[in-house]
This record gives structure tokens, C-alpha cells and sequence, in this order.
């Protein structure tokens, strides 16, 4: 596979991919694929557009994923996504939570994949900018080779060629969003045997994916690769993805923190608080001496009310200095 066809993404994550999070992570990878959290339609349509999809024009290239099950009212949340400069409309038929099934989308779309197309279809009619579909293998009793099959199948018939695969089943019974990220096992190889039948598709996996050397494990058989936690978790491993998988000039923590600082300096003088900026750092210095204290200071501290950049630096100076690539 040459190297500029390799995808490396960061997963949407309710509460923790947004635009902030976002901006750091850019800062860590060029070539990253990052996602917001799940955003429905009707709350693009009617709710606060700048405060709910507004991003930094650091972050591209940037997808929103949008949450519903009505044609209609997606195709219309996709136009203003794309008059905002998404590069990217990728639906949600994987999100498990009580909320998403109540308002019968996210997972159990899985079992109606005839709407699923006509609602990526309206979405594809509405916008130029590509419109992709991040699904499940299936929800509980399903059969994942023929749910994920058929879901696929319909959605192709519609004319998406991009599939976000989180390798695992959901169960809608018996399971709560958390234990659904872990407890039904992973079937990377039928991932895998879809891409194989559909050569033409792009097929991204998902789900249990915690290293860098995990993610490459997969290139072989998908074109590519999404981490959700270790990515967040732990988002100093992103240093190493531009060079790792796109030839690129790598990256350092210290690089990126600079960066972040002026970025939160600026959103300080606009009225964002601290804490909503530096909660997407507390694991970035993981495994280097003084990291703990770092995390302990700003948790401590971060929430204060008019709480300023001074207490970023005052963390940062508990923190010994690395001896090679910043934590890298």
C-alpha cells in the first residue's frame, strides 16, 4: 500500500473529542484524521452552531459525526457542516448509549440498513465532501457476517465507499456503553475478509487498538486504522505518526505544548476556562518523571474560577526535563 493511502484517525469520543482536544492532538500529527464527537442533526439545525461544530482551521483534516435516523433533517445538518469546511460527514450507526437508542440511531441502525442508505444517500445528494458511515459488526442476536455484510452492501448501493469499522458487536440489552467498548470480543478477521471481498471500499478498523504497533499490524489487510482511549489517553504516541506511517518529519511533545500554550492564551482572552483546555493534557506526560505531580496540580487547580495560564506553568515546571524527545 503506497504511504499517502494509508488513513490514520483519531475516533469521535463523547465528552472528550472536542474542538480543544482536537487542536492538541493536530498539534502531536499533520496527517491524523481527526473526528468530533457525535453531534445529532436536529441539534446542528436548531441549536448553537458556532459553540456545537465550530473549529479551529488548524484541525483539518476534520470530519463531524453527525447522530439521527431521519434523511431529511441529516441531509440539511450535512449542508451546514459542509458550509462550515468539514472535509468529512461520517454517520454514527456504532453509539450504544441509552440517549442514542431512545432516539433510535447510533447502534441499532444496524438493523435497518435499507434507512441507513437512504439516509446516506439524502446526505451524499446534499454535500460534495465525502460522506462515510462508522458502524458495529452488529447488535446482540445478529449474525455480525451478515448484519455488517448487509449494512455495508446497502450503503455501497447509495454510494458510500468509506466504512468505519469498530470490530466488535454491541449489545443494546444487558450491556452498558462502557462494557460495550470491551466485553464483546474483537473479529478483526471478518474486517478483514470484507475488505478482501471488496477491494474497491475503504475499510477503517476499529476498537481495541492501544498501540502503534498494533495500529501498523493492520495496514497489511485495511487501508486503515482508528484508535479511540490510547489515543486520548495516552496522546504522546501520536508524536510518532507522521513519521511512522507517512514518512513525515516527527513530531515532539515539547513542539506541540508551545503550541497549545498560545492556543489556550488566545481562548483564555475569549472566556473559555482553563480546565476545558488543559483536561485533554493530563496524559500527555505519562511514564516521564514529575507526571504525576503535573496531573495532580492542574486537577487541583485548573477549575478555580478565573483560573489562568500561569497554573499550566506552574504544572509544566513539575515536570523534570526529558532526556530525549519529549515523552515521545
Amino acid at each position: 500500500m503506497n504511504l499517502n493511502e494509508k488513513i490514520f484517525a483519531i475516533a469521535p469520543m463523547m465528552e472528550w473529542t472536542d474542538r480543544h482536544c482536537r487542536f492538541l492532538h493536530r498539534q502531536l500529527s499533520a496527517r491524523a484524521r481527526l473526528y468530533t464527537e457525535m453531534v445529532t442533526a436536529e441539534a446542528v439545525i436548531r441549536g448553537d452552531r458556532v459553540r456545537l461544530i465550530g473549529f479551529d482551521p488548524a484541525e483539518h483534516p476534520v470530519a463531524l459525526q453527525l447522530g439521527g435516523a431521519e434523511p431529511a433533517r441529516l441531509a440539511e445538518a450535512a449542508r451546514i457542516a459542509a458550509d462550515f469546511g468539514y472535509d468529512e460527514i461520517n454517520l454514527n450507526v456504532g453509539c450504544p448509549s441509552d440517549r442514542v437508542q431512545s432516539g433510535k440511531f447510533g447502534a441499532c441502525l444496524m438493523r435497518e440498513p435499507a434507512l441507513v442508505a437512504e439516509c446516506a444517500a439524502a446526505m451524499r445528494d446534499a454535500v460534495r465532501i465525502p460522506v462515510t458511515v462508522k458502524c458495529r459488526l452488529g447488535v446482540d442476536d445478529q449474525n455480525p457476517e451478515e448484519s455488517l455484510r448487509s449494512l455495508i452492501g446497502a450503503c455501497r448501493n447509495a454510494g458510500v465507499t468509506h466504512f468505519i469499522v469498530h470490530a466488535r458487536k454491541a449489545w443494546l440489552k444487558g450491556l452498558s456503553p462502557r462494557e460495550n467498548r470491551d466485553v464483546p470480543p474483537l473479529d478483526y478477521e471478518l474486517v478483514y475478509r470484507v475488505k478482501r471481498e471488496s477491494p474497491d471500499l475503504t475499510i477503517t478498523i476499529n476498537g481495541g487498538i492501544a498501540t502503534l504497533d498494533a495500529a501498523e499490524a493492520h495496514f497489511p489487510h485495511v487501508d486503515g486504522v482508528m484508535l479511540g482511549r490510547a489515543a486520548y489517553q495516552t496522546p504522546a504516541i501520536l508524536s510518532d505518526v507522521d513519521a511512522r506511517f507517512f514518512g513525515g518529519t516527527p513530531r515532539t511533545v515539547t513542539e506541540a505544548v508551545d503550541a497549545y500554550l498560545h492556543y489556550i492564551e488566545r481562548n483564555l482572552a475569549h472566556g473559555v476556562p482553563l480546565n476545558a483546555m488543559t483536561k485533554h493534557m493530563l496524559g500527555l506526560f505519562n511514564g516521564r518523571p514529575g507526571a504525576r505531580l503535573f496531573r495532580r496540580h492542574l486537577s487541583e487547580n485548573a477549575t478555580r474560577p478565573g483560573a489562568g495560564i500561569a497554573i499550566l506553568h506552574d504544572a509544566l515546571a513539575r515536570l523534570s526535563p526529558p532526556t530525549e524527545r519529549a515523552a515521545a
